[in-house]
C-alpha cells in the first residue's frame, strides 16, 4: 500500500494560524525594539560629542563648543533645533554665543534625526580648558511615543554628562 506524504488543508491552516499569533504578539515589540535602538544612537552620538569636545578643551588648553548645525559646516541660527544636527569645533576665539568662524578646526558632526526631537536649554555648549562647562544643561530625546519613552541628557556644571528618564529635578520628562 503506498502512503501519501504531505499535510492535509486543517494542519497547514492551524499551522498558519499559530505563525500569524506569534507575528502579531511579536512584531510590536521588535517595533519597540527599534525604536529604542534609534533613540539610544542618538543619544550616544550626542554623549560622545560631549566628551570629545571636553576632552578636546583640556587637551587643547582651549575652549571648544558644541551648535545646532543644517549643513555640517556652520552654526546654525539662534532657535534652530538640535535634532537638524550639531558640529563640534575649537572655538578660537572664545566667543559666546559659539559661532564657528573660517579656520576654526571642525573636530565632529552629527547629521540630521528624523525620526525624533532634540529639545535643549542651551542654544550651544561651550568647554573651557579646566573641564567645566561653566553651566548646566538638559537635552531631551523625543519620539513619536511621546513622554513614556524621552530620555535626557543632563550636564553638569563639570561637563559630564549622564543619561535619565526623569528631569534634574526628578520630574517626569515633556515632549514638544
Amino acid at each position: 500500500m503506498d502512503r501519501q506524504r504531505g499535510f492535509t488543508l486543517a494542519e497547514v491552516v492551524f499551522a498558519l494560524a499559530i505563525l500569524a499569533g506569534l507575528l502579531g504578539w511579536g512584531l510590536p515589540s521588535f517595533r519597540e525594539t527599534l525604536r529604542n535602538a534609534a533613540r539610544s544612537r542618538e543619544i550616544n552620538q550626542f554623549v560622545h560629542a560631549l566628551h570629545l569636545a571636553r576632552q578636546e578643551a583640556i587637551k587643547r588648553n582651549g575652549v571648544v563648543s558644541l551648535c545646532p548645525s543644517t549643513d555640517g559646516e556652520l552654526c546654525a541660527p539662534p532657535g534652530t533645533p538640535w535634532q537638524a544636527g550639531w558640529i563640534v569645533f575649537v572655538n578660537t576665539d572664545a566667543d559666546a554665543p559659539a559661532a564657528r568662524d573660517p579656520g576654526e578646526p571642525l573636530l565632529g558632526v552629527a547629521a540630521h534625526w528624523p525620526e525624533g526631537s532634540l529639545e535643549g536649554n542651551r542654544s550651544t555648549l561651550s568647554f573651557r580648558p579646566f573641564g567645566q562647562m561653566g553651566v548646566t544643561a538638559t537635552f531631551t530625546f523625543c519620539d513619536d511615543r511621546g513622554a513614556r519613552a524621552a530620555r535626557a541628557v543632563i550636564i553638569s556644571q563639570t561637563g559630564r554628562p549622564r543619561v535619565s528618564q526623569r528631569s534634574p529635578s526628578d520630574g517626569p520628562l515633556t515632549c514638544p
